[in-house]
């Protein structure tokens, strides 16, 4: 049987596409990329029980981590700890009003000490240094910034102070150590208000925040 010569193209092309797709590699998609900060391992438990109560509150979102500059509502004066004045009834909290927080596996004298009771930044610092002889809690890098989250999360409180603070344009640690890592809010600091910086209980991201806001605040040890 002879075929026209426009039947017998067609056979062809369809040869020709069928061999094609056989042969044709397998596109894979691509992996997802998540952020690192919503999948955070908690390693073991924190000593000791959350005063607050451990209710879930929800995040704060793409709205308020929104990197959008609002006009702070006034200017905050420079901190200077050494000369920054401290409550004179500063008394150290009740056991039961902290939560151990366990540091680097291998090293006991390694760890902090979250706070529950709320205390401005200066107050928050003295509290450290008398009660446990430490300062607040300087961070440097995601490990640690990790390790106290899984803790200050179950607060039912939207921000803690952690030993960062905004001197002559830089920011520094309240225990003298190099300021090598940050882990910043969207937005910040550009466009934070306030000398202090606290750790936001949901994500861990940072931000800068008046100093005279009472927190509860991690101290290390």
């Amino acid at each position: 049987m002879n075929c026209p010569p426009i039947l017998l193209l067609l056979l062809l092309g369809t040869v020709s596409a069928l061999h094609l797709r056989k042969d044709a590699p397998k596109l894979e998609m691509p992996e997802t990329v998540t952020d690192p900060s919503q999948n955070l391992e908690c390693s073991g438990e924190p000593e000791g029980e959350l005063a607050l109560a451990e209710k879930e509150i929800p995040s704060e979102g793409a709205a308020s981590e929104a990197a959008e500059c609002k006009e702070c509502p006034e200017k905050e004066e420079p901190l200077d700890l050494e000369s920054a004045p401290v409550d004179k009834d500063l008394q150290c909290p009740r056991e039961e009003e902290t939560v151990r927080v366990l540091g680097t596996p291998g090293c006991k004298t390694c760890g902090f000490r979250l706070v529950l009771a709320q205390q401005t930044f200066v107050n928050a610092q003295a509290v450290c240094q008398r009660c446990y002889g430490g300062s607040l809690v300087s961070i440097h890098n995601f490990h640690t910034n990790s390790q106290i989250l899984c803790t200050v999360s179950r607060l039912n409180v939207c921000q803690v102070w952690i030993g960062g603070f905004l001197r002559c344009l830089n920011f520094q640690w309240t225990d003298g150590t190099c300021w090598n890592y940050a882990y910043w809010a969207p937005g910040q600091p550009r466009c934070g208000c306030g000398n202090c910086v606290a750790m936001n209980t949901r994500g861990g991201g940072w931000r800068r925040t008046p100093c005279v806001q009472p927190l509860p605040f991690i101290c290390s040890r």
